[in-house]
């Protein structure tokens, strides 16, 4: 990784999860005795990122900084800011929040716990390369396209499958600008029917620029599901 480059990262919490069926936001609910969100900002903490910016549900800013940020002493946390209706708002506004003399952020799920170092510098190598990156994983299944039916239409080659995962990673100046044009033309978008559901579409919606699939971890899980705490406490135990 090159030196004297400014690097941050953009941790989103202010999803709903709803498919976990419980009173308690997702972000907030704990794995091994610690909130998930924890573990993301850990992470990041730890690693060479000089700032973090935390996204969060409205009105839970307050509750963050205290019972997440000043509990755990998470120093790198310098903006704490309310995010939007939808992941592309939140991140839009996750990046105003990053300091304006950053060269690269890395974008990540705050429920995806396990997201290593060794995960960030790939990033950051490939987004100084690149301009953009997104860090996945082969599939391992055989993929069906279905039809309107719910019949088998195709089957695409497995060798070109990914599946995506976070941080996806950018040229700060570039993403944000790229962000900025999603919000003038959101209507736009909308009317065309394209549905934007993570950072690289916004760079292949709106630029020429390739965005370059670079490898994470198999443990680089999102937790979506009750199933899916119990698969993390078995990696974390």
């Amino acid at each position: 990784m090159a030196e004297n480059i400014k690097t941050a990262a953009i941790v989103l919490a202010a999803g709903s999860g709803s498919r976990m069926h419980s009173d308690i936001k997702k972000q907030y609910m704990e794995i091994n005795k610690r909130p998930l969100i924890y573990y993301a900002l850990k992470a990041f903490e730890d690693s060479f990122t000089d700032e973090i910016v935390l996204v969060v549900s409205p009105g839970d800013i307050d509750y963050c900084k205290t019972e997440i940020v000043d509990k755990y002493g998470f120093t790198k946390v310098k903006r704490i800011v309310e995010g939007g209706k939808e992941r592309y708002d939140s991140v839009r506004l996750g990046l105003h929040g990053v300091s304006k003399d950053a060269d690269y952020v890395m974008i990540h799920d705050g429920a995806r716990p396990f997201v290593t170092e060794d995960i960030m510098r790939r990033s950051i190598d490939a987004a100084i390369e690149h301009r953009a990156c997104v860090v996945g994983m082969p599939v391992k299944d055989t993929i069906k396209i279905s039809d309107s039916d719910g019949f088998a239409a195709d089957t695409p080659d497995r060798k070109l499958l990914w599946m995506v995962q976070t941080p996806q990673t950018f040229d700060y100046k570039l993403i944000l600008s790229l962000y900025d044009q999603l919000e003038l033309r959101k209507e736009e978008i909308k009317e065309k029917g394209i549905s934007i559901t993570d950072d690289a579409m916004v760079v292949e919606t709106f630029s020429d620029i390739k965005v370059k699939l670079v490898e994470g971890s198999y443990n680089n899980i999102k937790i979506t599901t009750p199933e899916d705490i119990g698969f993390a406490e078995a990696i974390l135990g």
